[in-house]
């Protein structure tokens, strides 16, 4: 399977997913919709690939998953609560986060996708 990562996609190319405190989210502020398109999945889903997206906001995202994506629309900035290291990430620019990180997000766009590849 080959699959190109879309830069510059759409919440409106994705699909409602729920909120994100379905994710086990905590809201700080904004908005809680939460967008996916699954590009990938093992059977039993313990490795994934797709799309996310979500309005501005602000909230806290406890990761229980390795997650390694790319920013393909928007700006976000995110802390690593442990450390108090911000990152500010763009469209084009990839991060990984580790299992066990708790992490503070800020959506500093209108909007932000990314493509994501999570393992559990």
């Amino acid at each position: 399977m080959l699959h190109s990562i879309k830069q510059g996609i759409t919440l409106d190319e994705l699909e409602l997913a729920g909120t994100l405190e379905d994710i086990g989210v905590e809201m700080l502020d904004g908005d809680n919709a939460m967008f996916a398109l699954t590009t990938f999945a093992t059977e039993d889903e313990a490795v994934s690939a797709g799309y996310f997206g979500v309005r501005r906001s602000r909230f806290r995202l406890p990761y229980t998953f390795h997650e390694q994506a790319v920013v393909t629309l928007g700006e976000v900035k995110i802390t690593d609560e442990a450390t108090g290291e911000t990152a500010h990430y763009k469209a084009g620019d990839a991060f990984f986060v580790a299992s066990g990180t708790s992490t503070l997000w800020e959506v500093v766009s209108d909007s932000f996708t990314k493509h994501y590849l999570a393992v559990d």
